[in-house]
């Protein structure tokens, strides 16, 4: 595709005004004939940056599959494939993963689509299956690619590779310098643009602040916390990292039975909770997130005020990924580490400031938005705006009641002020949307 095709797009749609230097040279490096190898920090526009060369790369519409990206994430994937559609103008982008309906997928691809972005075991489902041929894929991107092989992907990604033989350029992104490649990767003559000791910038507009427990539990340390970095009517969103799914559930317990709307986040959560919890975290119905590392990469979450360590993360690249999380897009975050009496603090970690609590600060930690399921999405042809117009027609709400709304494959999730539900259900009870009538309820 030529520049002016897709660069528009990414004003427009995607709200950026102008390309940082890593996008810009990313970009002249489709040029170029040799692979790329990015290595950036989180929260940099990665994204974007590798998207721009592959759509320098494309061609119009062949019928036939001309780029793969493969994440390691279903989270990712989603993220990849929303940017990519943002800037792919005509071109047909699909996504692949676990978690959701096979089906769905099967007919999704019996148009056949321009770029795939996928799980790496989804992707080699459906070609083991003949619903895709990547026979002709000319483009590959590995994002993460050093995730990929921590999670034990790397037998499945060779597996995909021997099927993409004709692949003439490959793109591999990473947070991380990796020491050694997987050796089924034949690249040629790499270019690698390491942006990862770039981070200067980042980490001043991120203060790093001491928190001192008194206990070895610091539950109550974390209660007041919150309260104390509470100062508007409502909490920002924050981000809580622990390093066991069990911690993450009882410090998520904790929280709710003293009057925080937090949502919990970690691996063991089926592909529909995963999903929830983000949509509630990103609508401000749920503003305080509880999570393992998983949410430290590839979750598509925005405007982030502050990550607290409520146990101190394990590597180096953990507490870097943690700390991506905020501070995003030339935005200011605080990164605080709550610390237990006799606790050693890890070498990686570099504190700006002590901050000392005040124990009788009580602040509002409710958000005042509820979040109402919806029965129906895209497969049923409900868009947002077809949930707004009903909410405000039907329902006699004005927009400024109503928060964001995600539209899934058969459901959608719409934050609605609090004090506006009950009117909102008994005015809709019986109408139809788009035609029928759909199962609205307060989502538990």
């Amino acid at each position: 595709m030529r520049e002016k095709e897709f660069l528009p797009a990414v004003k427009d749609r995607l709200g950026i005004e102008q390309l940082n230097e890593m996008q810009l040279k990313m970009m002249a490096s489709a040029s170029e004939q040799r692979d790329i190898i990015l290595l950036s920090p989180t929260g940099s526009g990665k994204t974007l940056a590798f998207a721009l060369p592959v759509m320098k790369l494309m061609k119009p519409s062949t019928g036939r599959v001309q780029c793969v990206v493969i994440a390691p994430s279903r989270e990712l994937v989603m993220q990849i494939a929303s940017v990519i559609r943002h800037v792919a103008g005509e071109l047909r982008v699909i996504a692949l993963y676990g978690g959701h309906k096979v089906e769905d997928e099967v007919n999704s691809l019996k148009v056949v689509p321009d770029i795939i972005v996928a799980t790496p075991g989804r992707l080699l489902d459906h070609a083991v299956r003949r619903n895709v041929d990547l026979l002709p894929v000319r483009i590959l991107v590995l994002d993460e690619f050093d995730k990929s092989l921590e999670l034990g992907f790397e037998e499945e990604m060779e597996k995909l590779s021997r099927r993409m033989k004709n692949v003439s350029r490959y793109i591999l992104t990473s947070a991380t310098k990796a020491d050694v490649l997987p050796e089924f990767l034949k690249l040629t003559n790499p270019l690698t643009l390491n942006f990862v000791g770039d981070n200067s910038d980042l980490r001043e507009r991120m203060r790093v602040h001491r928190v001192d427990s008194d206990g070895k539990d610091k539950l109550d340390t974390l209660l007041a916390l919150l309260h104390n970095i509470t100062r508007g009517e409502r909490p920002e969103k924050t981000i809580i990292f622990v390093n066991h799914r069990e911690s993450a559930e009882r410090v998520a317990e904790f929280l709710r039975k003293n009057g925080v709307d937090a949502v919990l986040y970690h691996g063991a959560l089926d592909q529909r909770e995963r999903e929830t919890a983000v949509a509630l975290f990103n609508n401000g119905s749920r503003p305080v997130l509880v999570a393992t590392d998983l949410a430290a990469r590839g979750l598509d979450i925005e405007k982030v005020a502050s990550v607290i360590h409520y146990h101190q993360p394990l590597t180096p690249e953990a507490y870097t990924h943690r700390n991506g999380r905020t501070a995003r897009v030339e935005a200011e975050g605080d990164i605080y580490v709550l610390v237990g009496p006799q606790e050693d603090v890890k070498e990686f970690v570099e504190f700006d400031d002590t901050t000392g609590l005040d124990h009788t600060r009580r602040a509002n930690l409710r958000s005042g938005y509820m979040t109402l399921y919806i029965g129906g999405g895209k497969r049923e042809k409900v868009s947002r705006g077809d949930i707004l117009g009903f909410m405000i027609k039907e329902g006699g709400l004005e927009s400024g009641d109503i928060g964001k709304i995600d539209v899934y494959d058969h459901y959608a999730l719409a934050a609605v002020k609090e004090d506006k539900v009950a009117r909102l259900l008994d005015a809709v009870s019986g109408k139809k949307l788009k035609g029928e009538k759909r199962r609205i309820t307060p989502l538990k």
